[in-house]
Order: C-alpha cells, then structure tokens, then sequence
C-alpha cells in the first residue's frame, strides 16, 4: 500500500522542511517500510513535538508549492564528506560505505542536498496528501549509550483517498497492538527500576502463561517427551564445548565469574540437555531420546530494538530436544511438525510463510565449515517438508551456525515477519559433545539432534496470540473466564453462594464488587474481554438461577448455575 519512491521524495521534503525551520538541525537518516517513513534527526538545543506539527506541515506546504526542481547525481566520497563535513552521523555513514560513489538529490539551486537514490521523480508536486503522526526518542544506531535523536513517523501518498484508507487502517492495527492488548487485559508491565525487556506478568497474563504451558507439555506427554528441569545458568567451559561462546557470544549477556568458575546466564537449554543425556549410556532402542523444558532463558538485545513481549531480554521457552539415529531423522521432523501444527491450530494461530534457512557456504566464520555436514543436513529438511507438502522459501545465511531449520513465520501489526514455531537439524553439538549410543551391531554411533521450539517463548507466543486476536481468548485460556455483577448490595449473599460454587468448579471468576455503577462494570468488562458476564439481579436471587450474556452478544439467557458450569465445562474440555 505504501509507495516507497513517493515516501522517500517526502523524506527529501521533510528533512528539507525541517531544515528552513531549526537551522541547527541535524537530519539524519529515514526508513521506509509498510507503516510510512522513520525519520530520525539531532537537534542541539530544540526539542520537537506534536505540538510542533501544525507548523511543520505549514513549511511542507509551502515547499511543495514552490515547485523546486529535484536532480539526483552520483558524487565522489570525499565530495559527499564536505558536503556532510558539519553532520557527524552523515558522516559516520559515509565512513562505512566500501563504495568510491554516493546517490544525492539536489534540491532546487543546490538549496539543500541529501542522500537519496535516483526516484526519476522531479518535483515534490506529486505528493498530495500527507500526515505526521508521532514524535518519540531514537537512540543513534539503537544503542543506548549512543546520543538519543528525535524520531519522526510520517506517510504520504499520492491522493487523499489513500491516506484516509491508510488511517483508517492504522487504527485496526493500533486496537491489534499487543501491547495495547496487555495494558487493557492487564497481563503484563515493565518497569525501568526492574530493567528494559525484562516482562512483569501479572496475575492475568501469568494465567494465560500457566495454561498455554500446561497445554504443551500434555501434548508433549502424548508424544513421548521426558520433562526435566536444568539451572539457568551455565559455565563458559559448556558454551565454549557447544560453540555459542565463539559464535553466539553478541547475543549473550556478560560472564560473571564467581570464586574459580566463570557463569553465563544460558540463552539457550541444548547444552544442558545434552549433558542429561550424557548421564547413562543409550542404546539405538532407546532412541529417539525426548527432551524438554520449561526454561527461563536470556538473551542481550539492543534496547532500540526492544518491542513489548515480541522481543525481550528474559524469556520463558518450551525447550525441546530428540536424538535420533541417522534413519530417523525424516519421521522425526514430521513427527515434531504434527505438535507445531496441532498446537497452532488449537491457539489459532496464522503462519504468513515458511521458510527453510540454509547456511552460506562463503561465510566460515558464522557457520560451522563441514560441507558435507551442511549438505546432508539441508537435504534431510528439504525432503522432509517436501514430502509434508509445505510451501516455502530458502533463506541463504539464515541458518543456525550448527544446522539449517524450518521457521514457521507470522506477520505482526507493525508489518515486521517474525518466528513462531523451529525445527533445527544438528549433526555438530552431539559430536562436540561426544554423544554415543550403541548401534545394532554393536559399534558407537553418533547420534543426531534435533531441535523443536513448538511455539517459540512464550511471550513472543502470547505477543501474536494477542495481535491476531485483538485480545479475544478463548474461554480455556480467558484469564477471568467469568464476570459476576449484583444489580445492588442487597444480593451480595446470593453472590457469595454463585462465587463459592464457581470456583468450586475451577471456573476462574471476577467477583466484581467495585463501587463503580453497574452499566460501568459492563462496560469494564467488554473492555477486558470477559467471555461470560453473570448479571444478578432479584428475579435471579428468587429464582434461584443466573443471567448470563457472552462477549460479543447483546442476548441474555437465564439458567441454574449447574446447567451454566455445566455449559463452561464442556466448552474448556474442547478448547472452544
């Protein structure tokens, strides 16, 4: 929907517009995806806001009907640094180019010059209809101890038409935003004393948490996995035996060294799992050997490119392990691909893409050089979902650096492709291990690893669940599955007596006794998304029964409470 070429004319204006307003501006650099323009700019003594938008579009007006000519040129380097000479992030840019040469656009007589790629578009008239909709902080290069800029997201377009159907659109997704979601729901917060990307579940979100985990590991039971429970931490001497020491090191926080052994916070549970293994001698009948865990794991992100419960410093996964013999890798892989489709299925969930991520055979020192362990590996995948008739893709260079996988991929509201579900196929860590199991012969064998992450973390999990439910759950998963309401206090007895036997049953309740008036608390509750709203008033205290109305529904239907447990009985039971 949005045109890259007309939102990168418009970066060109804004940066310029912005420029006649605060001449000690320092424009920077934009992106263009599906969401509009991300302009980022350094200024040393202002401060923009919203407050300032009404002037800023004036001064884009104003240049778009100055009918400025607009040239593109390729220019030297050492050019470009003069020109740039007073930008010192411009000038960064420019230092990191490999290249002799660099696109700009001259704006007007040479009036104002930036980056830009030939558009063959040659005035800013084209544009005709444009917004801007927040201005937020940007630390320079998403490192927090780099100067933070001032963020600008803007979108244009070329008819008013398709800025209010962009609008109208932008507003389905902000009501998708987990984020949002988890703020109304109250499932989950963070708090800068605690730490950036570190969640706080709350008592709704640990809810919605504990039921997802209980939903796994009984499908895990079903398919013959071991559960165990490892430490979270783990010594640099495991991570150096596994690899993730050399190449994984960027994404795992500092060692902490405590008497004579060096620690690391794990960000992944395949080593310790692999020492379980370790524990006794197996033999070919005891594979596969299955493995998992609910595991707290951590993992260093960038704090620009933290987003809600989509990408965390903590995390909670569903860690599963299988060592197979070499002849059951295939029925493996499909075996793991029914828990990831049944699991789907009964969350919901839409995957955008599949994609096979291979290795890049140039690169050494990101992945593990053994051709003929990456050959035979990348076969055993791409057979595997051939045979499954699975669409999908090749990623070149997105493999782990100890085997290729299969990413089952979803779309979140902001546009961003991310993953839900992994199957990785590791013929390295067993070796590096030194993994054996007697084969039918008699001889030690190698066994091969495969990795399952059934539905990924689960807040990433949760995070998607949210968005592609705009927070509607199910009433197995709702974390207040019923909300109860007395029309006065009056009936507060018989309100005790439905509560008591609600919870009786397991139904988990929202008694809410607020002194909020009762059209508020029905309002309170369409807002959190209860599935059941119990209205008691005195012809249901007469009568002995309840009124209930289901989210989503202006109708009301009168029953006994054990035909209405009765009724939330059986829809837990299939998951509805």
């Amino acid at each position: 929907m949005i045109n890259q070429k007309i939102n990168k004319l418009f970066c060109l204006l804004l940066n310029k517009s912005l420029v006649d307003l605060y001449n000690n501006l320092l424009p920077v650099e934009f992106v263009n995806d599906e969401d509009g323009v991300f302009l980022t700019c350094f200024l040393k003594d202002k401060v923009i806001s919203s407050n300032d938008f009404g002037k800023i579009k004036k001064q884009i007006q104003k240049n778009i009907d100055r009918n400025y000519s607009i040239t593109y040129k390729n220019i030297k380097l050492s050019e470009a640094k003069e020109i740039f000479k007073n930008n010192k992030y411009k000038l960064d840019f420019l230092n990191s180019l490999k290249s002799e040469n660099v696109g700009v656009a001259v704006i007007g007589d040479n009036e104002y010059i930036d980056f830009c790629e030939d558009l063959k578009l040659s005035k800013f008239n084209v544009i005709k209809a444009f917004e801007l909709f927040n201005v937020s902080g940007s630390y320079w290069k998403a490192n927090a101890s780099n100067e933070q800029l001032t963020a600008i997201t803007a979108v244009a377009f070329e008819s008013k038409s398709e800025l209010e159907e962009f609008i109208k659109i932008l507003n389905e997704r902000k009501e998708r935003d987990h984020r949002k979601i988890g703020k109304d729901l109250e499932l989950f917060t963070f708090d800068k004393n605690i730490g950036q990307g570190l969640p706080i579940w709350l008592h709704n979100g640990t809810v919605i948490k504990r039921e997802i985990e209980k939903f796994i590991f009984d499908l895990l039971f079903q398919y013959d996995f071991n559960i165990v429970s490892t430490p979270v931490l783990g010594t640099k001497q495991l991570y150096e035996t596994s690899g993730h020491w050399n190449h994984y090191r960027e994404n795992m926080f500092p060692a902490i060294k405590v008497d004579e052994e060096t620690f690391v916070l794990r960000p992944m549970t395949c080593p310790h799992h692999l020492t379980v293994y370790k524990t006794k001698k197996h033999s070919y009948k005891e594979l596969p050997f299955r493995i998992g865990e609910l595991a707290i794991l951590h993992r260093y992100e960038a704090s620009g490119g933290l987003i809600g419960l989509e990408r965390v410093r903590q995390m909670y996964l569903i860690d599963t392990h299988v060592l197979v013999t070499p002849e059951q890798i295939t029925s493996e892989i499909k075996r793991c691909y029914s828990i990831i489709k049944t699991a789907l299925e009964t969350f919901g969930i839409h995957i955008h893409s599949v994609s096979l991520s291979l290795h890049d055979p140039k690169d050494k020192e990101k992945f593990f050089d053994d051709k003929q362990m990456w050959a035979n590996s990348e076969k055993q995948l791409q057979s595997a979902l051939d045979e499954l008739n699975i669409k999908y893709e090749k990623m070149v260079g997105d493999a782990a650096f100890y085997g290729p996988k299969i990413d089952f991929q979803a779309k979140t509201v902001l546009g961003k492709i991310i993953t839900v579900s992994t199957i990785q196929l590791d013929f390295l860590l067993p070796n590096r291990f030194e993994l054996k199991y007697h084969a039918k012969d008699g001889t030690e064998m190698t066994p091969v690893l495969v990795h399952l992450g059934s539905i990924g973390t689960l807040e990433r999990f949760i995070s998607i669940l949210l968005e592609q439910t705009k927070g509607i759950l199910p009433l197995w998963l709702a974390p207040n599955q019923v909300q109860l309401i007395l029309v006065n206090d009056s009936l507060k007895e018989y309100g005790d007596e439905i509560y008591n036997g609600l919870k009786k049953n397991n139904i988990r309740v929202w008694y809410d006794l607020s002194e909020e008036r009762l059209s508020k608390k029905i309002r309170n509750g369409q807002i959190k998304k209860v599935p059941y709203q119990l209205i008691i008033g005195e012809n249901e205290k007469q009568k002995k029964t309840v009124s209930f109305r289901k989210y989503g529904s202006q109708d009301s239907k009168e029953i006994s409470l054990q035909e209405f447990v009765s009724l939330l009985k059986d829809q837990i039971l299939s998951k509805k």
